[in-house]
């Protein structure tokens, strides 16, 4: 089969079409024919040496996929070969067949094409497990999504507005606060321009927000905790920032606030296939009427992955990046 390999640690330029041998599903696996690969921050610092593979997985880069199912142990699913699905796996998505464990596929959702199915797993497997299970987002409480505008962005904003929460987002610039508020937030702020301390408060009469997505930590944690209500909770889902930052823990301890955090990759199968029950449940009827849409801002051709790597790292794009296999 043709794939994508990360030549050696480096810039977009390592990445190489080459040939690999089909991987073959075990116990508990699907084969995946292929038609498109998501694009996310991961596998740019996986292919700076930056992003260990976990043991067992593909050194191919691609954490999610949508393709048809041509192979696998099926057994206790609801799947059938031939269908169409999307699914997260570990790496190995920038291919032209790829394995997925079978409890972390999710169908096709209706009247959506291959490109846009294989955008929605990354980032909807991750804002549901640190928004709705790690941090508990409930009834009528808000959300701050830093980075609106980014993979991760567009879909937190979607998914927490269209299960009826106040959402708010930082973007870096006014054509993408402009983007974030049409996808539901309630307000978006141009972090370069703007105080985002400051308008959070001046939204919320000061009391703050419940929930905060952070992708960038360093030197925004203490600001973070400056702008979250009383029992507000912060979840750390990358360091783009820093990994290091000046807390005042007496803030932490006088208004019970939680700053927490994780990573989905390593994560144990069974895990995942628990968020994938919940976003079937609860997010896939919603893709399905069009209230949570895909936002895909460009497509590349297999062949044309570093562009892709390219693209995401200039941080101009609104939404995901994505390769089309077939």
């Amino acid at each position: 089969m043709k794939a994508v390999e990360i030549a050696q640690p480096g810039g977009p330029e390592v990445l190489r079409l080459c040939e690999r041998p089909m991987p073959r599903p075990g116990e508990g696996e699907v084969l995946i024919k292929v038609a498109a690969a998501g694009v996310n921050r991961p596998d740019v610092l996986q292919r700076m040496g930056r992003y260990p593979v976990p043991p067992g997985a593909s050194d191919l880069p691609g954490l999610e996929v949508a393709g048809e199912i041509v192979d696998g142990d099926l057994s206790g699913t609801s799947f059938q070969k031939g269908d169409l699905v999307c699914a997260l796996v570990q790496g190995g998505g920038y291919a032209e067949y790829c394995v997925a464990p079978a409890p972390q596929c999710l169908p096709v959702p209706k009247g959506l094409t291959a490109v846009e199915a294989a955008s929605l797993p990354e980032t909807f497997f991750t804002v549901w497990s640190n928004v709705f299970d790690r941090a508990r987002l409930g009834p009528g409480e808000s959300l701050l999504v830093q980075g609106g505008s980014s993979g991760i962005g567009v879909t937190a904003i979607q998914m927490a507005a269209a299960l009826g929460h106040p959402v708010y987002a930082t973007a870096g610039s006014d054509e993408k606060c402009r983007a974030c508020v049409e996808l539901g937030a309630r307000r978006a702020i141009n972090y370069r321009s703007e105080d985002f301390v400051q308008a959070l408060k001046d939204e919320t009469g000061g009391r703050g927000v419940d929930v905060i997505l952070d992708m960038v930590a360093g030197g925004y944690v203490p600001r973070e905790i400056d702008c979250l209500a009383d029992d507000g909770r912060l979840v750390i889902i990358a360091l783009l920032g820093g990994a290091r930052a000046d807390v005042d823990l007496n803030q932490i301890l006088r208004r019970r606030l939680t700053v927490t955090g994780s990573t989905l990759r390593p994560r144990p199968s069974a895990f995942k296939g628990a968020i994938a029950e919940n976003l079937r449940a609860r997010i896939w009827p919603l893709l399905e009427t069009g209230d949570i849409k895909p936002v895909i801002y460009r497509t590349f051709s297999l062949d044309q992955a570093a562009a892709a790597h390219a693209l995401m790292e200039s941080s101009e794009h609104i939404g995901k990046i994505v390769l089309a296999v077939e």
